[in-house]
Parts: C-alpha cells; sequence; structure tokens
C-alpha cells in the first residue's frame, strides 16, 4: 500500500507518535528513555523544530511537534534511524524497532493541540503506569504544571492560551472532563 502524501510546510504542527515492530517494547529501561530523548535533542539541535508536548510510554511514544524548515519526515528518520542503532546494538538484534517510518496527523487547530496535549500527558495515567502525572518523568508534563526546566519543550506556547496563572489553569484543564473550548467557557463563567 502507498504512503500517503504528507503535507508539510514550514510551522506546519503534528501529533506523531510511532510504537514498537509488532507491538513490543520500545524502552526496556531509562536508560533506553534518556538515549531517546538525547537523540531527540541531538537532532533538534541539527534540523531545528519546536517539540510542543511529548510522552514515551513503553511501546510508543507520542509527540506534538512544529516544523521549522526541514519536514517531519527528516526529523524522525534521524531520530528514530539514531535510536534503532542504539536500540540493536544494546540488545543484540537485528532488524525494524519501530512498526513503521512513524504515523501523524496534521493539527490544524488551537483546540485540537490542546486537546492532543491533553491526551499525551494524561496516557501514563491512563495506562495505569502511575498514580499522579507528576510522577511520570517522561513526558512534558512537568514542564507545563511544575515549571520544571526541559530544553526540549516549548510549553509557553500552548501555556499561553490559558490565563494567569497557566499552569495552575492548565492544571485544572488536565484534570477536567472538558474539551480546550468548554474549559475556557468555564474560565470566563467564573471569571464574570
Amino acid at each position: 500500500m502507498p504512503r500517503k502524501p504528507q503535507i508539510w510546510f514550514p510551522g506546519a504542527k503534528y501529533h506523531i507518535y510511532n510504537r514498537g515492530n509488532r507491538k513490543s517494547t520500545l524502552f526496556y529501561d531509562d536508560e533506553d528513555r534518556m538515549k531517546y530523548l538525547t537523540t531527540v535533542a541531538e537532532t533538534k539541535e541539527k534540523y531545528p523544530f519546536y517539540l510542543n508536548s511529548y510522552c514515551l510510554m513503553t511501546n510508543h511514544f507520542h509527540f506534538n511537534l512544529e516544523t521549522v524548515q526541514v519536514p517531519p519526515g527528516k526529523i524522525m528518520h534521524a531520530i528514530n534511524v539514531n535510536y534503532a542503532k542504539y536500540f540493536n546494538k544494546k540488545y543484540d538484534l537485528t532488524g525494524h524497532v519501530f512498526e513503521n517510518r512513524y504515523n501523524y496527523e496534521i493539527i490544524d487547530s488551537i483546540e485540537y493541540e490542546l486537546d492532543l496535549s491533553k491526551y499525551i500527558h494524561l496516557n501514563p495515567l491512563k495506562a495505569g503506569m502511575v498514580q499522579r502525572m507528576e510522577d511520570y518523568p517522561w513526558s512534558s508534563y512537568r514542564a507545563y504544571v511544575l515549571k520544571e526546566p526541559n530544553p526540549l519543550v516549548t510549553a509557553d506556547r500552548l501555556l499561553s492560551y490559558f490565563p494567569d496563572p497557566p499552569e495552575v489553569y492548565y492544571s485544572q484543564y488536565l484534570n477536567s472532563e472538558y474539551t480546550f473550548s468548554q474549559a475556557m467557557s468555564a474560565i470566563k463563567s467564573k471569571q464574570n
């Protein structure tokens, strides 16, 4: 089956996700997760992009990625090829590490982007990996809510859609059943 043509232009935003080949584990331990994030950082130096939110799970990952001057295919190829070389060497394996090159959906609205950020950050909680989101160190959540420095993440872009203090309102939004539009309506009604 042919690949769908990729929509790309400078500034395009994507939900990028992928999982291990045959749904297998991508990250066995913290060393693997650190290697993946280091590879993301190295690629970001070579091909600048904005990583607005991310989460590494056991057998998959999610990115909210905004391009600058390089299409996402080149970015994800650099990240995943370098990680696959590390992974296969470490575990004495050969062959594909990832199920496919990567999957993506174009982010076409602010509401979708913020609801995606919520989905990404809630992933470990919904999977039962942690009791509290702040206990999961392999996502961008802590940069958003705890203001923890994370050079990979550009949290201020999404936080700018929330009133002051944005991290408090963002946390409330994550802990609610509301979509972003519903959350903003609730915030505005409380302020009036």
